[in-house]
């Protein structure tokens, strides 16, 4: 599945802000927005190959509304993609996203799906910030239901999760590809799926570029930026320390960052690091963080475009991986010369 530009890419673009994007693209009548910067906005669109989508049919017995039960929204920024992909492609059929966040709460859901049932509409979304395997509540199971990023094991809905695997081999590639072969991967807690996930991209490309792995240079010790600070140190502290780094996430990989630094080391000259998320903190670090992209707001642009086109539940169940691409920034750099002497 190709990436559409989101509404921030082409903001970012135009020097505006999300909010006047839609203003624009959307022609909503009355908009106190300058020509000019009408113009900067469309230019950005076509530049980057914005487009509408395609069009999906809308049942005219339904209210023009589809549920959003979401698990969280403020643990991590994540949520956001999720719910601006899914309120941007149903609002392109004249259709609204009602967000409940439940907490995955029997007692929250049944109460949000007591609201939206009742009002016979287009169907639900059922997602998670956490791919993983979910129990769906059994009022959906004769409501049109597709799940993000999560599935049900019976694979009774349609549901839609990130390619991880692939994210991880690509971020291991990246630096395969720039001549490292000590590289070492920051793991991520085991019970997280989306980290084993990511560890066998990891072997796979190391496997297919020929490269023993290496079980001292797999580090565990959780996702966060003390994490990946100490993690990092204690791979500077071996023998034969690695050339590169591969971090689950990208507050692995500020810490990495922060350890090297530390050490009076420098980012792509010592030790390159490659990052998984694209946060936004990430084109911000010095230098740009390389990382892989999630696409959640692509994933919930797909959620919703099989809501409407498939009304019958269980019509066609599937699981759907989206690519997760690279984003090439600053911080991959060629094995140092001590290094490669060795």
């Amino acid at each position: 599945m190709a990436k559409r530009p989101t509404m921030i890419e082409i903001g970012e673009r135009a020097g505006v802000s999300q909010a006047t994007v839609s203003l624009v693209l959307n022609r909503v009548p009355n908009a106190r927005v300058a020509e000019a910067t009408r113009a900067r906005v469309i230019e950005a669109a076509e530049a980057l190959g914005y487009r509408k989508g395609p069009q999906h049919h809308v049942p005219e017995n339904k209210t023009r509304v589809i549920g959003l039960l979401i698990d969280e929204v403020t643990t991590t920024p994540f949520a956001t993609p999720f719910i601006e992909g899914a309120r941007e492609e149903a609002a392109l059929q004249d259709v609204v996203v009602a967000t409940f966040s439940t907490r995955s709460d029997p007692k929250l859901e049944s109460l949000a799906l007591d609201m939206l049932l009742s009002n016979q509409i287009i169907g639900v979304l059922y997602a998670s910030l956490v791919t993983r395997p979910v129990e769906v509540p059994e009022r959906l199971r004769d409501v049109p239901t597709v799940l993000l990023n999560c599935y049900d094991k019976q694979r009774y809905y349609p549901s839609v999760v990130p390619a991880d695997v692939t994210g991880g081999y690509a971020a291991t590639e990246a630096l395969l590809k720039a001549g490292h072969r000590r590289i070492a991967h920051l793991a991520g807690e085991s019970w997280i799926q989306a980290a084993d996930d990511r560890e066998r991209g990891y072997r796979q490309a190391l496997a297919s570029w020929d490269v023993p792995v290496d079980e001292e240079l797999i580090m565990r010790g959780g996702w966060t930026i003390h994490g990946g600070r100490d993690l990092t140190t204690r791979l500077l502290d071996m023998p034969n320390p690695p050339t590169g780094i591969f971090a689950f996430n990208d507050r692995m990989a500020v810490g990495a960052y922060g350890a090297l630094q530390a050490r009076g080391l420098r980012v792509p000259d010592d030790m390159s690091v490659v990052g998984f998320d694209d946060e936004d903190t990430s084109m911000y670090m010095n230098p740009p963080l390389s990382t892989v992209v999630l696409p959640h707001e692509e994933m919930a642009r797909w959620a919703v475009g099989t809501l409407l086109d498939e009304q019958l539940p269980a019509a066609s169940p599937r699981r759907i991986k989206i690519e997760c691409p690279l984003i090439s920034r600053g911080s991959i750099g060629p094995v140092p010369v001590r290094a490669a002497a060795e």
